[in-house]
């Protein structure tokens, strides 16, 4: 059994969907990317847990950088080369977690 291949999304299609998602943003690698801000590195690992448990339930996975109060997660479909809608979907699906 194949997989199906994932779109990559337009250039228009990655604006109209980056202005659903607060705080988004494009960076220079055409990736999207979300900073979070915690009140210290416990709770910074929590989140980063619980996006881990959320990524893996979605097979798509972040990149993850954590600096003690903050965490960065950047989205790209690598299989689409560039984003695509699984990227929109985990960025909804991780800004809808629970405050830590």
């Amino acid at each position: 059994m194949s997989e199906v291949k994932v779109a990559k999304l337009t250039a228009t299609q990655i604006d109209l969907e980056l202005k659903r998602l607060p705080d988004w943003k494009l960076n220079s690698n055409g990736e999207i990317e979300k900073t979070f801000s915690f009140t210290g590195f416990p709770q910074s690992l929590l989140f980063v847990n619980s996006v881990g448990l959320l990524a893996e339930s979605k097979n798509h996975h972040p990149d993850i950088l954590i600096q003690w109060n903050k965490v960065k997660l950047t989205l790209t479909t690598h299989d689409a080369g560039g984003i695509s809608a699984k990227d929109f979907d985990l960025a909804q699906a991780t800004n809808a977690l629970p405050s830590i």
